[in-house]
């Protein structure tokens, strides 16, 4: 037996890729982009075939089948494997004693890649599925694998699946496979099922929950942007690290943790190699992101969450608490949305809290998870100790405002039906930004909301935050006026900023004068720059380089008869003096001299731009190379 009927597989599955539609083929590289990402982009429809097959692609896949699907899938691999090894039985196992060439001939036989199409009606057969709703419910998974592109319909109507699925199965160690017919989806989710909270109680929490998101995430960024964090040489952040940003962004250490990694898997952070080790520091997408309103800001964080391959509050047992570690549980989006999906089956506003993650008391999340194990079996009770990560899971959606009293908030239900659709249930929870503040008598300024970026920036440079919640206040000080100034302001010109940001249109008298006075002092003394220094016992070698003409955009100054100071670096007064036919060393700052070598520079590879037409695209590209 060869693995023949894997490539008729794949012949079969090109021919229904080619029989879709641009827009249909479209849904199809949507529906599994991230899987697909990772490997190359097809250039013809075969590629993509082969693709959908493939071990890893499929391993991903198939984590994200509900029950129907996958006990369709299963049951028609299993028949069509037995289908083939009754048509073209294999070899038989060679004797004790067999030679080299014989136990190889064996071995390559690919007996477990031999498959068979499989009639429809011998699946529904084995699945006890040949009456209503069984067969209904069969029937609809059958398209929907169809759909997915898992499974494709032979010329004569026969099921073709990919021969690797029954392997597939048997790594997530289910036991005996058992074929079964597909249940009815759960109506109702019986885990945390209670008390009824008013609708407007519910959209309360989440709109408190959205608001201290966004204002937590913004500090967090500013105080990540202010100090880069530095990573441990074996990966991620130090509890240390940890505890700094929690405590600048007035957040818990589980709270900090989850949105470091949001933030990563959003782009807004990167970690960098620098000369001292790996940092994490804002990349540019976070300067765009400071200009957009909070609904906005949160999108992107949330529909990281979504997909990310992790449950970052959740540390297993005898492991250490970290933060931007690149996660690899690739069940996590699925049991993410298996919970998602099984608590949006509560009605609005009608469910109990969430019980505490330290509570003994599994009960609730065990009867949660026999509901949600319909919509991802794989992922659910395959995946041990589901209860753990199941908890933090629903802990991490209630702390992004996506679950509220045991039930989906209208901002959870927009991410389980489309995460990068999120805009109008963001707008509806979160107010708009304040442009204008209200400026008090006692140096103090008071935002009646969540201030705009630019109102944000100039109270920032001139005051010192004071406190948060509904509304944010400011302190002006000698000091923080005295750090505006630093930065380049003048006095008139912070009148002016500030005034125009005034609700009232005027500045108290105090906060004036304190601007002027401290003005006034800024300046008494000097602080001279110098890039690096060129020193000599000749004296009158170091009168001849400050007087050369061809050294003046050095900008050396005299600071002591042996002294020189340049305004550029040590790397470009270098190449002026050799240039100038001098023959200068470079010395450490230690006095010791440095040994050149020529640097090395790198790059980041530039990141693709998420194009909504470019799998249309590709699926136009894919259908007109086809015959």
């Amino acid at each position: 037996m060869t693995n023949l009927g894997t490539v008729e597989g794949l012949d079969t599955l090109t021919r229904s890729l080619a029989r879709r539609t641009p827009e249909q083929l479209a849904v199809l590289l949507t529906r599994h982009g991230e899987p697909l990402a990772r490997r190359p982009a097809p250039t013809q429809l075969r590629e993509l075939a082969g693709a959908l097959w493939s071990y890893e692609v499929l391993h991903q896949l198939v984590i994200h089948l509900d029950h129907p699907r996958l006990q369709v899938l299963a049951t028609t691999a299993r028949l069509s494997q037995e289908r083939a090894a009754r048509a073209a039985p294999g070899p038989a196992a060679p004797a004790p004693g067999a030679d080299y060439q014989s136990l190889m001939a064996h071995r390559l036989s690919f007996a477990h890649l031999a498959s068979e199409p499989v009639p429809p009606e011998e699946v529904y057969a084995a699945l006890g599925a040949t009456a209503a709703p069984a067969r209904t419910a069969a029937e609809s998974a059958l398209h929907a694998l169809y759909d997915d592109g898992l499974a494709a319909r032979a010329e004569d109507g026969a099921i073709v699946v990919p021969p690797r699925t029954p392997q597939l199965l048997a790594a997530h160690d289910l036991g005996p496979f058992v074929a079964h017919a597909p249940r009815p989806a759960p109506q109702t989710a019986p885990a945390l099922a209670g008390r009824t909270p008013t609708d407007a109680s519910l959209l309360d929490e989440a709109r408190t929950a959205t608001t201290a998101l966004a204002a937590t995430l913004e500090r967090l960024l500013a105080s990540l942007a202010a100090q880069p964090a530095a990573l441990r040489k074996s990966g991620g952040l130090t509890i240390r690290e940890i505890k700094r940003l929690a405590k600048a962004a007035g957040a818990t250490e589980p709270l900090t943790r989850l949105l470091l990694d949001l933030a990563l898997a959003a782009d807004l952070i990167a970690l960098t190699r620098t000369p001292s080790g790996i940092t994490a520091l804002p990349t540019g997408a976070y300067d765009d992101w400071l200009t957009r309103p909070p609904g906005e800001r949160l999108a992107p964080v949330l529909a990281a969450w979504s997909a990310l391959w992790d449950v970052p509050t959740h540390t297993p047992f005898g492991q250490t608490p970290t933060a931007l570690v690149r996660g690899h549980d690739r069940h996590a989006p699925a049991l993410r949305h298996a919970l998602l999906a099984t608590l949006a089956t509560v009605p609005l506003g009608a469910g109990a809290p969430l019980p505490p993650l330290a509570s003994p008391d599994h009960k609730p999340l065990t009867d949660l998870l026999a509901a949600a194990d319909w919509h991802r079996p794989l992922a659910v009770t395959a995946q041990p100790p589901a209860e753990e990560r199941a908890a933090h899971t629903l802990h991490e959606a209630a702390w992004l405002g996506l679950l509220a009293h045991g039930t989906l908030t209208p901002l959870g239900r927009a991410l389980l039906a489309d995460p990068h659709d999120l805009d109008a249930p963001l707008r509806d929870l979160l107010p708009p930004l304040v442009e204008q503040a209200h400026f008090q008598a006692d140096l103090t300024a008071v935002v009646p909301g969540r201030p705009a970026a630019a109102l944000d920036a100039l109270l920032a440079a001139t005051a010192d935050r004071e406190s948060e919640g509904h509304a944010v206040t400011w302190r002006f000080t000698p000091a923080s006026v005295r750090r505006a100034l630093d930065t380049g302001h003048c006095a008139d010109t912070l009148l002016d900023g500030l005034t125009a940001a005034s609700a009232t249109g005027g500045l108290p008298q105090p906060l004036d004068y304190l601007i002027r006075d401290t003005a006034r002092s800024h300046g008494r003394m000097r602080v001279l720059p110098a890039a690096c220094c060129i020193r000599s016992d000749d004296e009158t070698l170091v009168q001849e380089l400050a007087a050369h003409h061809a050294l003046r955009t050095l900008g050396l100054r005299a600071v002591a008869p042996t002294v020189l100071v340049s305004g550029r670096p040590p790397a470009a007064t270098l190449e002026a003096l050799r240039a100038a036919g001098y023959a200068p060393a470079l010395e450490s700052d230690t006095g010791a001299t440095t040994v050149e070598r020529p640097p090395t520079h790198r790059t980041k590879a530039p990141v693709p731009a998420r194009d909504p037409g470019a799998r249309l695209a590709l699926a136009q590209r894919l259908l007109e190379r086809t015959g």
